[in-house]
């Protein structure tokens, strides 16, 4: 999980997982669809590729980038356990909540 934090802490390449999260596309789409060159793209792409965030179909001369799921739903996995934590949490915080309103209430009468 590591390799996916670090590949997407770079703002370019999180650009890319954006723009291929509808659909997958080529190298040439890519380049255009961020306005950067196609030598500063494939840096990216390459990066995204080894920590296996990517992977690449070959059509005749093209390339085809695309999502794999896989390191997405192992980050889901790891930030539900967080969601899951907080939101105990908050449920803790708003019972006391209630508690305070109920005794509130009793002393005001």
């Amino acid at each position: 999980m590591i390799k996916t934090f670090n590949a997407l802490a770079e703002p370019n390449r999180l650009r890319i997982i954006e723009l291929l999260q509808n659909s997958p596309r080529s190298v040439g789409e890519i380049v255009e669809g961020l306005g950067m060159n196609q030598p500063q793209v494939s840096k990216h792409l390459r990066v995204l590729v080894e920590a296996g965030l990517l992977e690449v179909e070959k059509d005749a001369q093209r390339r085809i980038y695309k999502i794999r799921p896989t390191p997405f739903q192992e980050l889901e996995t790891w930030l539900e356990s967080f969601r899951q934590a907080w939101d105990e949490r908050y449920d803790r915080l708003d019972e006391l909540l209630r508690e305070w309103q109920a005794d509130d209430k009793k002393q005001s009468e």
